[in-house]
């Protein structure tokens, strides 16, 4: 098989897990009922993919590659750490909208009962984001002379946690809590840490 062939199969498969992420929040996936939602034997998802864990592995790198990448250009593109922690929170809160299904692997809602690796690895790239916030928090001071009251460990985990609840709320109610919805009517609050 073609190697462009086979890697569109193997993107259709994992569109086709979010997808069932979304519409099925609650139930297990099956390796059967995602065969049948792409329409190929299981024989084909494994030929593609030697495990289901492999399948949520290669979901988590989507979510890994295409967050990590976005908050790299926006800490390219703004140099006020303002302006930039707005931006990431907007960015996470926006990415978990357009993508319920993946919201729910964000959130470990879809990992139970999957292998242990998979919420590491997600809990890693939660680790990995509370880093870019503590970063950003810490280069106020050197760009722009200014310190906070708490340190930035305490601000990033609490942005954090903030994104993080955002999530829950929107997988918890079934995809209507949308995480974005009182963001601008929050920020003002949010703002309050540069105080």
């Amino acid at each position: 098989m073609p190697a462009t062939k086979r890697s569109n199969r193997k993107e259709q498969i994992l569109q086709a897990l979010a997808q069932m992420l979304e519409t099925s929040p609650g139930q297990r996936i099956t390796t059967a009922k995602l065969a049948a939602e792409v329409g190929v034997s299981e024989a084909a998802l494994y030929r593609h993919f030697p495990s289901k864990a492999r399948m949520f592995e290669g979901l988590i790198e989507f979510i890994e590659d295409t967050l990590l990448s976005r908050i790299n250009l926006i800490l390219e593109n703004e140099k006020e750490s303002q302006t930039r922690v707005y931006n990431i929170l907007l960015l996470l809160l926006a990415f978990a909208e357009k993508n319920p299904g993946i919201t729910r692997i964000l959130t470990g809602d879809a990992l139970q009962g999957e292998q242990e690796r998979l919420r590491e690895r997600v809990q890693g790239l939660f680790e990995k984001l509370e880093t870019q916030f503590k970063q950003v928090l810490r280069e106020r001071k050197l760009r722009e002379g200014k310190a906070f009251q708490s340190d930035e460990s305490t601000l990033a985990n609490f942005l954090l946690a903030y994104v993080e609840g955002k999530m829950n709320q929107f997988v918890r109610s079934d995809f209507k809590a949308k995480p974005s919805t009182q963001f601008e009517k929050q920020w003002p609050e949010l703002q309050k840490i540069w105080l």
